[in-house]
């Protein structure tokens, strides 16, 4: 106690300590968030705890944060969506860097430094590493703002692998590698030891690309100008560092005494396009919990999955729309009757000849208030809720040239279909599912016409999955009536666009520059008609001027002198007779006015002034181009004010929501396509592409369009797919919640006994009648028995399945079966592009392509299907004649997995041959309901070879042509043979009976037999290509494809092995002998 009275307590260091760290104050969930760096080093990728490994048994707890139907918060469903993608692209990561490295056999020399024993597609030996620029920290922060480095790397590589490496892109990610291998030269790697010490691997950092150097060491920045080509193989690259890992490793450095890091690294590694857009996934989602995430109040607990499931369904919308436009949706009168049974419609024009598309609907809106009044109210009311008012319209003459007629709907869309349009035209949440072949794509496109002509001052946002699903929307809404200025496709898919157009953001602008260019010439022509003098067709602002002093006074002058006056009946000949702009429009179908009626030719020329108003109307809304200059503005002019339907994927939106977001830019309405393929949180992102206006979203509709039945995204580790649920799209977790679903119900792509293996996954999917109806449909396959067959295949020389390396599954007699039907087909005259070669897995796949490289790939009697590719890669997609190897001969594999088989089997519209082992799979319970059909049939290849494509056969009908059965791989391999030879003797014998007697031609003798020599010569030519093509050694069937008697030559030439066959998404960088051996691909 001191002289005062009050007590002092002495502390020692320690207890300072320990009061100070229990009660100081904690860094938050969020700062940690945000001092977290966002790629994964070493010691995460190959910590198991971290990142449990691929052989997950589905047993016990982990430690990991799970995808429920239910949420507390926004930041608590961000918080774990967060997590849990940061550990899949980690577990992806690991895959890519082992691959690569071991590849690129790093071992010790003799004086101990590293060598490279072989080489990586995907990586490249560092020459050199500097630090160019760290930047100072922002305010309140202790990591550098900005760190960038240059790489430089050697390119002495082929010139395709060389542009891949030229055309890394702003924002891609590589990642930097040390490895100080302890073995010797020539030490051979075993996949199956532990990788970081069989290659020595020490550090792993992510960098993010900001561009190559050219060679006065400027970035070079990607825009539509051509890149600049650079000499030499030496190639330098300004990356940016993660600021937060930068910061710890210098501290460590600098506190430990240990190495730089950054003064180690002899590997740069890229990774696959799509599969590398993780950082910016975690950026945006680490910036959402950063912000007031706003999302539409009647979305908010849907999404957190509380309340009513139906509350945002367009019948308990406050905001329901009574009046809709359907513009073209309907084909005729009785096609709006039939799209609405149970309901009573009153149109409002008697005259049958009037009741002709297009319609406005007036629909009965009930409240629930009303709802509640109806139990008391009598039948009459009852009668009004379900009574639709329906009025036609005429769309207003656009003018008089053929480009003026607007494009209409040519679907006959189903009632489940129209009911999908009616709730996307709607404010709220609509889900639609879609077996295959429904109409999807249809139906969604139908919708976005449909919101662009009845709200022409809201924006809609397409999103979807793929590149190749966003093309196939795309290039379907051009073929409706929607300007094409108001068209815009982001991000890097627009190349696939089966269109001479281009829509990416570039090409946009250089539209509208030529459109302006375009329509100043139209003015040029006008005012040359008018007789006005002066250039008033220099610029926008000058051709407004004209139209107002110029056109629009001749134009009031002229409705002044022919409208109706009194009693006075008005005089036809007077419509054509004062019309001002006869000139201009000369070069229209004549005569412009047809002197039937008055109204009519009124109508005529209303359309005439709306075509040169239209004009002047494009004009004014590029006159901002006039003003900014650079591409780069007009861009972000085109973004956030001109379009009015942008379509991006998922992967897009995730990368640029920081970009978008920043420009300003706004949407009313989102459509997503694939939705069920989607990762939850790349699901979520795109509703947050936007501020919030006064602290409210605008959002307005949001249209769901997948199919929860076939494959989920992509999880490659079975611990975060299976334990953490991380396969479940937000489509599939509404559907699971109970939101209400359009159910589309009949199907038009496949024949019904296609349809047959796998409607029984669905609720009452039917046929659409053209399925019956259609000749391709009621025609049987020619040269087949049956339109589906599951064919068996046993152990060829004692080996069914094998596994060169892990999960890379193969099945060589499988493959040369399926390799032999393809041939078959095609010399019985299929089209190739109408044949698809699909597999369960990539190790199938790649030895497919193979064999018909060796086969019949450069032959031009046979030629190469459309794809040879796996059931995943293909989902979305469709053929005339699929051919299916399952591989599997001693476990089912993920086909047991029932989303996968409706796949499978959906992908055929007129015939399925299934390549298998029948003992194996008709076992699997998951998979009776399709495989009791399949066996129903008989297991061996039923053909009719003497019939030729195409037959006139009724599907179903026996065949007049004798029926052969195969029994198996060799019997079909020898019979193909012979079958190619017989057609090649053909054709000879063929040729010479065309060959003219010699005393006809005494004098053209030599002439002729140098022609004889030149066709005998070609005949030689493709018999010894039918005769000389090789397969992998271990097959037997070599015996029946080559001749005994070889030319060195021509074999040297018959071996040079092709590109793969089919090339699509998963091929484009699988063309190396080095990608075909990749130990860790499975489907």
């Amino acid at each position: 106690m001191n002289e005062k009275g009050n007590f002092t307590v002495k502390l020692n260091k320690g207890t300072k300590c320990t009061l100070v760290s229990r009660h100081e104050r904690r860094i938050s969930q969020i700062q940690q968030l945000n001092q977290m760096p966002l790629y994964p080093t070493e010691k995460i990728i190959w910590d198991e705890n971290i990142v449990p490994t691929e052989y997950y048994s589905g047993e016990g707890c982990l430690a990991l944060p799970k995808l429920n139907l239910q949420f507390l918060t926004l930041h608590d469903y961000l918080l774990r969506n967060f997590n849990l993608f940061r550990l899949e692209s980690t577990y992806e990561i690991r895959q890519d860097i082992e691959d690569s490295v071991s590849r690129m056999k790093p071992w010790q020399s003799e004086y101990g430094s590293v060598v490279f024993g072989g080489w990586a597609r995907m990586a490249q030996p560092i020459v050199s590493f500097t630090v160019v620029e760290v930047a100072k920290p922002n305010i309140g922060e202790n990591w550098p703002m900005r760190v960038r480095a240059d790489v430089t790397i050697n390119l002495n590589v082929r010139d395709n692998i060389k542009e891949e490496w030229e055309g890394l892109r702003k924002h891609d990610v590589c990642f930097l590698i040390t490895v100080r291998p302890t073995q010797p030269y020539g030490t051979k790697f075993d996949r199956r030891q532990p990788f970081v010490e069989q290659t020595g691997l020490v550090y792993v950092r992510g960098c993010e690309i900001q561009g190559m150097l050219d060679d006065k060491g400027r970035v070079i920045e990607e825009g539509p100008e051509p890149k600049p080509r650079l000499k030499g193989d030496s190639r330098t690259f300004r990356v940016f560092l993660d600021p937060n890992q930068y910061q710890q490793d210098t501290t460590s450095t600098i506190q430990n005494k240990t190495e730089d890091v950054y003064e180690t690294f002899n590997i740069i590694m890229r990774r696959k396009p799509k599969e590398n857009n993780f950082k910016a996934v975690l950026e945006t989602i680490r910036n959402l919990m950063n912000t007031d995430c706003v999302v539409p109040d009647w979305l908010h607990d849907i999404i957190l999955g509380y309340g009513d499931p139906s509350s945002a369904h367009y019948s308990k919308m406050p905001n329901q729309i009574a009046f809709l436009d359907f513009n073209d949706t309907f084909l005729s009168i009785d096609h709006l009757k039939a799209s609405f049974p149970g309901y009573n419609i009153k149109v409002n024009v008697e005259d049958p000849a009037l009741q002709i598309p297009p319609f406005r609907i007036t629909f009965p809106v009930r409240s629930d208030a009303g709802k509640k009044r109806k139990e008391c109210e009598d039948g009459e009311k009852d009668e009004d809720h379900k009574t639709l008012i329906v009025e036609p319209h005429v769309i207003p003459n656009r003018g008089p040239y053929p480009y003026n007629q607007p494009k209409r709907n040519t679907i006959q869309f189903t009632h489940t279909q129209i009911e999908a349009i009616r709730a996307g035209m709607q404010p709220g949440l609509t889900m639609v599912v879609g077996p295959p072949g429904t109409g999807k794509t249809d139906v969604a496109v139908q919708i976005i016409s449909n919101l662009y002509h009845n709200f022409p001052e809201q924006r809609t946002l397409i999103v979807t999955h793929s590149n190749q699903a966003l093309n196939q929307l795309f290039e379907k809404i051009m073929a409706l009536d929607i300007d094409e200025r108001h068209l815009l496709r982001l991000g890097h898919g627009e190349e696939e666009l089966e269109t001479e157009k281009d829509f990416s953001r570039y090409g946009r602008v250089n539209y509208v520059l030529a459109r302006r260019l375009e329509l100043l010439r139209e003015v040029g022509r006008l005012q040359e008609s008018l007789g006005v003098p002066g250039d008033v067709s220099y610029t926008c602002e000058t051709a407004g001027h004209f139209f107002l002093y110029q056109v629009m006074s001749r134009w009031e002058e002229y409705i002044s002198k022919v409208k109706v006056k009194g009693s006075k009946p008005p005089y036809v000949g007077d419509i054509s007779n004062f019309f001002p702009f006869h000139q201009y429009f000369a070069n229209a179908p004549q005569p412009i006015f047809k002197g039937r009626s008055y109204n009519e030719d009124m109508e005529i020329a209303e359309g005439c002034f709306r075509h040169i108003k239209k004009i002047f109307t494009q004009l004014e809304e590029f006159r901002a181009f006039e003003l900014l200059r650079s591409g780069l503005d007009r861009s972000k002019y085109l973004l956030v004010k001109e379009a009015k339907i942008i379509a991006m994927t998922c992967t897009h939106a995730a990368l640029k929501r920081h970009d978008l977001v920043e420009l300003g830019f706004k949407y009313d309405n989102i459509l997503m396509e694939e939705a069920a393929q989607i990762l939850e949180i790349e699901t979520f992102i795109p509703l947050l592409l936007q501020n919030p206006q006064d602290g409210f979203s605008r959002l307005k509709r949001w249209i769901m369009i997948g199919d929860h039945h076939q494959l989920p995204p992509v999880i490659k580790n079975m611990a975060f797919q299976k334990y953490s649920n991380m396969e479940q799209s937000l489509f599939t977790r509404f559907v699971r919640v109970g939101v209400p679903t359009v159910d589309l119900d009949a199907q038009g792509r496949a024949r019904a006994s296609l349809c047959n293996l796998y409607n029984w996954r669905y609720k009452n999917l039917g046929n659409l009648p053209h399925v019956q109806l259609l000749p391709e449909f009621r025609t049987a396959n020619a040269g087949f028995l049956y339109d589906f067959q599951l064919i068996n295949v046993e152990d060829f020389h004692g080996v069914g399945e094998s596994e060169p390396n892990p999960y890379f599954y193969q099945n060589l007699g499988e493959a040369e079966y399926v390799v032999a039907l393809f041939m078959y087909m095609c010399l019985l005259g299929y089209p190739a592009e109408k044949i698809s070669i699909l597999t369960t897995y990539n190790g199938q796949k790649h030895l497919i392509r193979d064999i018909i490289n060796q086969r019949c790939g450069n032959n031009p009697m046979i030629g190469r299907p459309s794809k040879v590719t796996t059931v995943d890669r293909f989902q979305g997609q469709q053929n005339d004649y699929i051919i299916l190897s399952l591989v599997r001969t001693k476990a089912v594999g993920h086909l047991r997995d029932v989303r996968r088989l409706v796949v499978a089997m959906s992908r055929a519209r007129l015939g399925l041959y299934i390549f298998a082992r029948v003992s194996l799979f008709q076992n699997c319970f998951e998979l009776t309901p399709a495989f009791s059909q399949l066996t129903a049939r008989p297991l061996q290849l039923h053909i009719i070879p003497t019939e030729y494509f195409p037959t006139r056969r009724q599907n179903g009908e026996h065949p007049s042509h004798q029926v052969h059965v195969i029994k198996n791989m060799p019997q079909m391999a020898n019979f193909v043979y012979n079958m190619y030879m017989h057609m090649i003797q053909s054709t000879r014998q063929y040729r010479q009976d065309l060959l003219p007697p010699p005393a006809l031609v005494e004098e053209s003798e030599p002439l002729q037999s140098q022609e004889s020599e030149v066709v005998q010569s070609q005949e030689a030519k493709m018999e010894m290509e039918a005769e000389t093509k090789t397969t992998p050694v271990e097959t037997a069937v070599q015996k029946v494809f080559d001749e005994k008697e070889k030319v060195a030559e021509e074999e040297e030439e018959h071996r040079k092995m092709p590109e793969h066959p089919g090339r699509d998404s998963d091929s484009e960088d699988s063309e190396t002998e080095e990608d075909t051996e990749k130990s860790t691909l499975s489907c």
